[in-house]
């Protein structure tokens, strides 16, 4: 006999969601994503190239501005993990060009994108009241302004993690390999923006356990199976080409205490007021019987990500960073819209509502301000050095090159400035890598460079204060300073050749 296939549960919520749809002008349900997703571009979109980047962002521009095959010979030996998003964004700035809004301009598309997954997977697991507060609170949470404006893979993280879900969600409803196909897209394209992600397949798992559970249809099992191990089998030569660079790019990133769990929770809501309030709201559809199965299934997808992440890194390598974590953000968001939509009578929760996006205002307009990514005044900097500016001039830098303020520098100047790295032996293009080989005889390589222009930390009368002893030596021995200026963090001294 043949075992009907599990169906979605009926929350009946339909009179409260038709009272506030009224409230807020009467659309039709089929419109409900497509308000949040223009409602979320909008608001990520808000002043989105006004911060300065940092250095992650000014990592994916090096990276990005190379051909194709300079990028791909790169990814061999540093940040293979993050190629997909390198060859995205290649492909976008050479048609949109690299401006900092149009860098971040995928990241904002992206969680434009989720925020439609987002009211979607609320609609679906609870009613549309919840999909409405979801959609508001989604696009109005800090952290999704905050990396909807980086030009980083966290983005488009969040949305094939989320489509992911609702697409768990939708295959649960009736296992067809229709259905099954697009949640393994999902689930690869996770994986290929960011392997971290991929903790979200244990909830996912339990989620399918518990409904075959109910039901006894073991084609459920059995098929997510299948789906997960075609969704991962193009993953594994990035798998095995990132564990050989794990070291070096998260060698920085210490084992996590478990002191730290809560810190990371403030930071992946990206503000303190904001993260209490939000957990609170998360926790009240677990006293909501018409919708606590919902809230169980949905706190499996925020919650178990974070100690699953937290275990692995207490190993060689630790992944335990907020932003990595991100993914977990629109589940937190959808049991809060839960709790909130349950709240009787409704405008207590419209006033929750409200809170929360009060909460964030301040953080709001911080994310939006020119040093909000950073201190220091790259631009700025690349000011003073245009202004006096001539053919030839070098580049000396105080700081490590991890910090890549050369890379800010390099990135204001205009066009008809062009600096020589007079400390690089072989640049980073030539050494398939995000880094320069470094001179390993200063003299020799300052050979041939009339002036240089040195930028080091600020508050100190040194012009050449944290460079290497024997850079400063050769820079004393052979250059005199002619004129400095202080930029905030930085100054920077412009040095001639004294014979």
């Amino acid at each position: 006999m043949k075992t009907a296939a599990p169906t979605r549960p009926q929350t009946g919520g339909s009179r409260a969601s038709e009272g506030l749809t009224a409230r807020a002008g009467r659309l039709p349900a089929r419109f409900d994503p497509l308000w949040a997703v223009l409602l979320t571009f909008a608001v990520t979109c808000t002043r989105i190239g006004t911060a300065q980047p940092w250095r992650d962002e000014l990592a994916s521009w090096r990276a990005a501005d190379r051909s194709t095959g300079e990028l791909v010979d790169m990814l061999q030996n540093v940040d293979a993990v993050s190629g997909a998003y390198y060859l995205l964004l290649q492909a976008w700035i050479s048609v949109f060009g690299d401006s900092p809004a149009m860098l971040r301009m995928p990241s904002a598309l992206a969680m434009a994108g989720a925020a439609g997954f987002v009211v979607l997977t609320a609609r679906r697991l609870f009613d549309r009241r919840t999909a409405v507060f979801a959609g508001v609170l989604f696009a109005l949470a800090p952290a999704v302004s905050k990396y909807g404006q980086e030009a980083r893979s966290y983005a488009l993280v969040v949305l094939a993690a989320t489509a992911a879900t609702w697409l768990l969600l939708r295959a649960l409803e009736r296992p067809t390999v229709l259905r099954w196909l697009p949640y393994a897209v999902a689930v690869t394209a996770s994986g290929l923006f960011h392997m971290i992600s991929l903790l979200f397949l244990v909830p996912h798992g339990v989620i399918v356990l518990g409904r075959w559970w109910g039901t006894r249809f073991w084609r459920l099992p059995v098929s997510y199976a299948v789906t997960v191990v075609a969704a991962l089998l193009p993953l594994t030569p990035l798998v095995l080409l990132g564990q050989r660079q794990v070291a070096r790019q998260l060698g920085w990133v210490p084992v996590p205490h478990l002191r730290d769990l809560g810190g990371l929770w403030v930071g992946l809501i990206a503000s303190p007021l904001v993260s209490l309030a939000l957990f609170a709201a998360a926790a009240l559809p677990l006293a909501w019987p018409r919708g606590r199965r919902q809230a169980v299934e949905l706190g499996l997808v925020a919650v178990v990500p974070i100690p699953l992440a937290w275990i692995v890194s207490q190993g060689s390598s630790s992944y335990f960073i907020d932003r990595y974590l991100l993914f977990t953000l629109p589940a937190w968001v959808i049991l809060a819209a839960a709790g909130l939509g349950a709240l009787r009578p409704r405008r207590i929760g419209v006033a929750g509502l409200v809170l929360l996006v009060a909460l964030g205002a301040a953080d709001q307009r911080q994310l939006r301000t020119e040093h909000a990514k950073g201190g220091t005044d790259g631009k700025r900097v690349a000011a003073v050095i245009a202004e006096q500016y001539k053919p030839g001039d070098g580049l000396v830098m105080g700081s490590s090159r991890v910090y890549m303020v050369d890379l800010m520098v390099e990135y204001y100047l205009p066009e008809r400035a062009k600096l020589k790295d007079v400390f690089a032996e072989r640049s980073a293009v030539a050494n398939d890598d995000l880094f320069p080989v470094e001179c390993s005889r200063p003299v020799q390589c300052l050979e041939g460079t009339r002036r240089v222009w040195v930028v080091t930390s600020s508050g100190t009368q040194n012009p050449y204060n944290q460079l290497p002893p024997d850079r400063e030596k050769a820079l004393k021995d052979h250059y005199k300073p002619v004129a400095t200026t202080v930029v905030g963090d930085l100054q920077v001294t412009l040095v001639e050749r004294a014979h």
